[in-house]
């Protein structure tokens, strides 16, 4: 399923079916999965913990992974396709650009985390690995700030907030016991 959005990019562009726009409709279709999959990375503890669904916890590492799968594409499409590698033109959106600041801090902050994401790394860093994939939530509220500066019309961006604070706020004990009590 992760990969659907990917499958119907591919479709859509060799059917000629991209818009007049098809570098800015690529970056945009690729940023809106790892958005919605890194925020479904960050529901399955959530739900484990208040519907007992163990069995989601085994999707949370592949989500999460997927998510970045799709980041790299993101950026990608942005610094190669539409910004041709021109280091001075990308450090120039950066400074000007709250959305592309947002985005780069981002993904900076998920690069360790997909690179630790494997038992060897969780094994060596011990109980530091914990503390470094604690960055997920910054990331992610990053990412959210991101989608929410670029967009034109904010009703989908402030969507996805509401969500991502509601899981954050699950996060915190005092709202997961209350939670828990009442169900």
């Amino acid at each position: 399923m992760a990969l659907l959005p990917l499958g119907l990019i591919f479709f859509d562009a060799m059917t000629g079916r991209l818009s007049v726009n098809p570098i800015q409709e690529l970056i945009l279709r690729t940023g809106k999965p790892a958005l919605v999959l890194l925020i479904a990375s960050l529901a399955c503890t959530p739900l484990n913990v208040l519907f007992g669904w163990k069995w989601i916890m085994a999707a949370r590492k592949p989500l999460g992974l997927y998510s970045f799968g799709y980041i790299v594409l993101h950026l990608f499409l942005f610094v190669v396709v539409d910004y041709s590698l021109d280091l001075g033109l990308i450090s120039q959106a950066v400074r000007e650009k709250r959305y592309v600041l947002a985005g780069m801090a981002a993904f900076l902050l998920l690069v360790p985390l997909a690179l630790t994401s494997n038992g060897a790394a969780m094994r060596k860093l011990g109980r530091w690995w914990r503390r470094l994939h604690r960055l997920v939530y910054l990331a992610a509220i990053l990412a959210v700030l991101h989608y929410l500066w670029l967009a034109k019309v904010i009703r989908e961006p402030v969507i996805y907030g509401v969500i991502l604070l509601a899981l954050l706020a699950l996060r915190l004990p005092i709202i997961r016991r209350t939670l828990l009590r009442r169900t």
